[in-house]
Order: structure tokens, then sequence, then C-alpha cells
């Protein structure tokens, strides 16, 4: 059936109750579509979204040019992004000062996923979508994925499916609105709305697009590169739909003044540099690349699909070198389930300081550097992995990264882990619902990790 940009909910619509929210995490087989007819979709979804993506010269890039004055890698349209040059001091990680490519896009875009109830049960519209840097073509993403850039038709294509339900909402419909970063090493102050907007029956499933019950997203969360980036970091933002006996470590105060301090007490400083002029990187024909091939490239590609907004097109993506590990360790302390998180201090980010997974570090990156640089909890964390409860190799967003990845694991202790800094605090499960109801508390990879630990 054709979707639809229909009409803002109506005043009848109402956010989901817990209760409904866990009826639906326990739908595990299925409601709308059973779990045999949800593969089939997938399937059909893969075979329909054939797509090309094929590594290109600079020179071949359509609308894409490097400044003349500074190197800048610019859009002529001034819309999506740019690639520039970043100058970094801090006083966070082993290393103190150094330059590198960023992605600089200040828009803010919309991820928002619509949620209808069939027959008491909550269902999540979600999306199957290719984008040019996923290892393998379609994946499951909210129901609206979109730049400012994509939903003004800059690129003077289509328009964006179910897009008003997020930019009007009706009355009492909306369950989370909130502006999420992105990756801080990797994006210059990057948001994107996170939402996610109860609708009315008015709403159908074009064909891209399925219901399914929150049960049946979990256990995709739980398959290789399936459930895309920016739907687990819309899932993070869905209110915990289970009851946890409250009595946690630290008290909320206490856990949000520790934020506060490491944001005042952390200094980094940042000054934005021509991508010409970056200490230690090259501009080339095929690649920005560092001059002993770490950390990551920056390259160009031509895109067709059958299945976007606009059929044809090029781009700039920035390619890891490496597959990084993003690890969470959770432990029931007074009988409260825990994470223990790390403040960490990314360029990136707007506030300074997010919290991040306990664990969160590319290997190659750090292969130059002294033994005694490698990440805190590391050996713990990999002593603990052939136990972990989740384990999944997950890719980052597919619409800038080029076959970026990361091991995301979760792993389980009854062992007494001392905080070896002011860095690391243990939060509660209900204490980090409450933070995510908020922007820039935690980073990306923290999100993902939340979203798998509810899902087990």
């Amino acid at each position: 059936m054709t979707p639809t940009s229909a009409p803002a909910p109506s005043p009848s619509v109402r956010t989901p109750t817990a209760a409904a929210l866990a009826a639906s995490a326990a739908a595990v087989d299925g409601g709308v579509l059973s779990n045999a007819e949800l593969a089939a979709w997938l399937e059909d979804r893969r075979r329909a979204q054939t797509q090309r993506v094929e590594r290109v010269p600079f020179a071949e890039l359509d609308g894409w040019a490097f400044d003349e004055r500074t190197g800048d890698l610019r859009h002529r349209s001034g819309g999506f992004f740019a690639v520039h040059g970043l100058r970094v001091s801090s006083d966070f990680g082993p290393v103190p000062a150094w330059e590198q490519p960023i992605i600089d896009q200040p828009e803010i875009g919309i991820l928002g996923i619509a949620l209808r109830d069939f027959d008491g049960i909550p269902h999540l519209l979600m999306q199957a979508k290719s984008e040019p840097g996923n290892v393998n073509g379609v994946q499951l993403s909210p129901t609206v994925q979109a730049t400012k850039s994509n939903y003004m038709r800059v690129h003077g294509g289509s328009k964006v499916p179910y897009l008003e339900c997020f930019r009007r909402p009706g009355p009492g419909s909306v369950v989370a609105d909130v502006l999420q970063s992105e990756q801080g090493s990797w994006f210059l102050r990057k948001r994107n709305r996170n939402m996610i907007v109860s609708v009315g029956s008015g709403i159908e499933a074009g064909e891209d697009f399925a219901w399914l019950t929150l049960g049946q997203v979990n256990a995709l969360l739980r398959e290789d590169n399936l459930v895309n980036m920016d739907a687990r970091t819309v899932l993070s933002c869905l209110p915990d739909w289970r009851t946890h006996a409250e009595e946690a470590v630290h008290p909320d105060t206490d856990v949000r003044s520790w934020i506060t301090r490491r944001r005042a007490e952390h200094e980094v400083r940042v000054t934005p540099v021509g991508l010409a002029e970056t200490k230690d990187w090259t501009v080339g024909e095929t690649e920005v690349a560092h001059v002993h091939g770490r950390y990551f490239s920056v390259v160009a590609v031509d895109v067709a699909s059958a299945r976007r907004e606009v059929r044809a097109w090029s781009q700039p993506l920035l390619k890891p070198h490496g597959t990084g590990l993003a690890a969470l360790v959770v432990r029931r302390l007074n009988g409260v389930p825990h994470a223990l998180l790390h403040a960490r201090a990314e360029p990136g980010f707007v506030s300074v300081v997010e919290l991040g997974p306990t664990v969160q570090y590319t290997p190659e990156n750090y292969a130059h550097l002294p033994a005694d640089s490698r990440p805190a909890y590391l050996d713990e964390v990999l002593a603990r992995r052939a136990g972990a409860v989740y384990d999944v190799r997950l890719s980052e967003e597919g619409g800038r990264f080029l076959h970026a990845e990361s091991h995301y694991v979760v792993v389980e202790t009854d062992d007494e882990l001392p905080v070896v800094s002011d860095e690391f605090r243990w939060v509660s499960l209900r204490q980090v619902d409450e933070l995510l109801r908020y922007g820039h508390h935690l980073n990306v990879q923290a999100r993902t990790l939340i979203a798998a630990w509810r899902s087990l």
C-alpha cells in the first residue's frame, strides 16, 4: 500500500503505557507480520533495493569540489555536509594534540519511529533502507531517516514518506523527542532529532515499511548488521518498559554533578583549519589519508539505487581503518542493574563530555602507542567476552561512513571491579533511562549498547 505523509495524528492518539510496551516486547512471535512473513519481506526488499556503489576519484564527484582557498571538500549547494580539518588539544586520552579531517554537518536531521496500536499491542513502523556505506545493502532503519537537506529536497528528489508525522505531531502523541549526538571523533557537533511518535489507524505501511512488535525488533538487534545505527539510537530513547527496584549506588544528583564536573574540568580545544593545511594528512586523487595509514580515510563513491529519493548521486564517505570494539560492563549492585559508564571527551561533542561504554576503541589506532595507553577495563572485557550476553557486529551510519563496523559487547559480571578513576561511574538502568530523556548525555555507541541491553 502506498505510504502516506498524511495528517498529523488525531488528538485521540496517546503515548503507550509501560504495560503496553512490555506486551509489545513480549510479542516475539510477531503481530501484524509473523516472523516468517518478516523474513520474507526483508528478503524481498533486499532483492528490490539493489544498489551499485563504486569508488571513484574525487574529480568525478558530481556537485562536490575542493575549495581553492582552504582545500575543504564541499557541495556546490552549500547543503549536506563538508569535510575540513580540525586542530585539537585535549587532556583526555593518550594523545594530547593532533589534527584530523572531520565531517561538518550543522543542520539537524530527523530520525523518527512511528508507533501504532494493533489490538492493544504497540508496533513500530520500520523501514528497509539501503545506504551506500552499508556492508550488506539493506538494513532496518527508522520510519524517517532524513537530513534537513534531504527533507527540504536540496537534491531535487522525491518527498520523504511519513515526514509530517514528525514535523507536525498531534497533541499528546510524542513518546520521545530529544537532540542526540553522533560520533564525536568523526562529526563536528553533529545532532539529530530522535523522535518516537504515536500515530493513528490512518497511517499504513508502504512497500519498504513494516509494522513490527518491539519483541521482533529486539530479536533483529541480535543479528549482525541488520538494525542500523539510526534505528538503534532512536530505540534507546524509548522509555524503559520494565520496572526496577531502585537503590542506585549513586544518587541522581551525584550522577548529574559528576557529569557536570567532568565537563567543567576536561579541557578540549578545537580550531577549524583548512583540509589542505591539516598536519599529517595528504589529499590525493582518490583519498584523503593519514601519512601513516592510520585512523580513517575520506574517499569518493558513485551510487546508483532504484529505491531512494534520488536514483543516482555521488558523495564523499569516511572509511575507518579497522573494526571497533564498544563494550558495556553491567552488574547488579544492591540487586539493581547498573552499567559502568565512561565520561569521554571527544573533539566533536557539543558539551565536551558524554557518557560512553566501559570500553570504546579501535585496536589499530592504539598499535603504535605504548602498552600502558590501552583503555581501562579492556583486559577485563576481553577475559569475559567468551561469556558475553551480547556480542554482535553492527554497522555505523551508512550514509556517511563506508563499511564502518564495530563489535558491540555486553558483559555481565558478579566480580567487584574497582572504579579506576573519576572518569568512570556505575549508573543504574533507571538513571540511564532518565539521562536519555535529555540530549548529549550518552554517546551514540552507549545508546546502541543500552538498546541492546534492554533487548535481552
